[in-house]
Formats: C-alpha cells, structure tokens, sequence
C-alpha cells in the first residue's frame, strides 16, 4: 500500500511505539490521527510532525471504554472519513500472578489492548467493507505467543489479540481488507517504568532476545502496511523461539518456566 494521502488511525500514540508510528507514517505522507488519554502528550507528537510539514490530529479518548470508543469512530468518520489503516496499539496491564491481581486490574487488562482493537476495529470495518480496502495493524507482545509465569491476565488478552488477529483474517479474506500483527520483543519504552516490577520478571532465556526501540517497531509497523504482509515477529531471535515452540510447545514452555518468576 502507498501511504502518500492515506489516513492511518493509531491508538496509544502519546509516547513509545504509538508516538514513533505516528511520526513513521507522517513523514511517508499519511494524514495521521493520534488517539490515546492525554490530549497534552498527543498535542506534543502532533507539533513534532507538524514541525517537519507532516499532517495529525490528535484526537483524546479512553479506550477502555466501550462509549469513547463509539464516540471516537464517529468523529473519526466524520472528520477524517474511513480510515485506510488502523493501528490497534494501546496496550496496558501488569505482570501478576492470577490470584494477586485484584478483578478490576483484571477487567482493564482485557479492554486494553483486546477490547480496545475489538471496537476500535468494528467502528470502521463497515466502511473499510463498502470501499472494499484498508489494513488493520494489531501490535501484540511476545506473550502472545510464549507465556511466561507470572503474567497470567496479561497473558491471556495478548492470546485474545492474537486470537482476534487470526478471526478476522478470515472474516475479512476477498474483502480486500488485510491484517497485520507486529510482535516485537522487549521494547525500550516506558512501559516497565509504567509497570514497576514486571522487568524483573522476564525469565532468563528470555534476557537472551535483544531489546529493540520504538522507532525500530515503528518501521516494521508501516513495513508491513505498505509490503502487505501478515506478520513480523522480531528480533531473529525472538522469532526462533516462536518457531520452535509451534512445532516442540514444550521446549519454550519449560525453559521460561524453569528460568522464570516462582511464587
């Protein structure tokens, strides 16, 4: 897909990965739309691009709530129209034992990031369907694939995002609409500055992946919108792993248990 004049949706576009794809996009000529909770964190990324002639509008919403969720996808419409990409990145949650986080962590965990791509996504597939294009990008974690001890709740919504990835490949197959999911590894972003405790959580052969940056996600992210591809799970390593454990499930499940997080 060329991006040039296109209007791409991101979620969680305050700061890490959300900021540095909006800022991706912007200068490969896309019209940007900026969502997450803070409209002074999204007005500071809509100066950055606006200071390189790039084109965004922020637009705030909560999007662990269903509501907001409604809300944003009419203004969307409205304003900007049909989106050509959507970008579901808003993503939250701490690693915890299941039994050690209370129920009300446990019901944001599942908004963000799942339920926030589950409505964000349906808002627009009806005119994506009627114009018979666009591309929906799912950013999901390492988890998705490799659960590790320790983060059951969060876990489980990253299986949730995949799962949902997988369902509307084949929803949306002839409808001209692709799907995406981009899993890097370990990010430098704020999220374990945002979540005290859970870098110390990382089993030991997982330390073996390197970390990545935000702008390097970033790339892959507007990658493979514009090489139409259906998945980038990264670092190298990162992939072997995921490799392995589709064909020997095993392997991984034991190595992050025996080097992880026991109670």
């Amino acid at each position: 897909m060329r991006l040039a004049g296109r209007v791409v949706v991101v979620t969680g576009a305050s700061q890490g990965i959300g900021a540095a794809a909006a800022v991706t996009f912007a200068r490969r000529g896309a019209v940007v739309v900026l969502v997450a909770r803070s409209a002074e964190a999204l007005g500071s990324v809509v100066e950055r691009i606006s200071g390189f002639g790039g084109r965004a509008v922020a637009m705030p919403a909560d999007l662990s709530d269903v509501e907001q969720i409604r809300a944003l996808g009419e203004r969307v419409l409205a304003e900007v129209g049909v989106p050509d990409v959507v970008v579901n990145n808003a993503g939250a949650g701490r690693w915890l034992f299941l039994d050690d986080t209370p129920a009300a962590e446990l019901v944001g965990m599942t908004a963000l990031p799942f339920g926030a791509a589950l409505h964000l996504t349906r808002e627009f597939l009806p005119g994506m369907r009627a114009r018979g294009s666009g591309w929906i990008v799912n950013v999901n974690s390492p988890v998705s694939r490799l659960p590790i001890p320790g983060a059951t709740g969060y876990a489980a919504a990253r299986y949730a995002l995949r799962g949902l990835t997988a369902a509307l490949r084949l929803d949306l197959r002839g409808a001209g609409i692709g799907v995406s999911e981009v899993v890097p590894g370990k990010v430098s972003s704020r999220y374990f500055a945002n979540n005290p405790g859970a870098e110390e959580r990382i089993p030991g052969v997982a330390r073996l992946i390197p970390t990545v940056s935000p702008e390097r996600v970033a790339r892959e992210i507007v990658s493979v919108v514009e090489r139409e591809r259906a998945e980038r799970v990264f670092p190298w390593q990162l992939k072997a792993f995921d490799l392995v454990g589709r064909v020997f499930p095993a392997v991984p499940a034991y190595l992050t248990w025996r080097t992880g997080v026991r109670r």
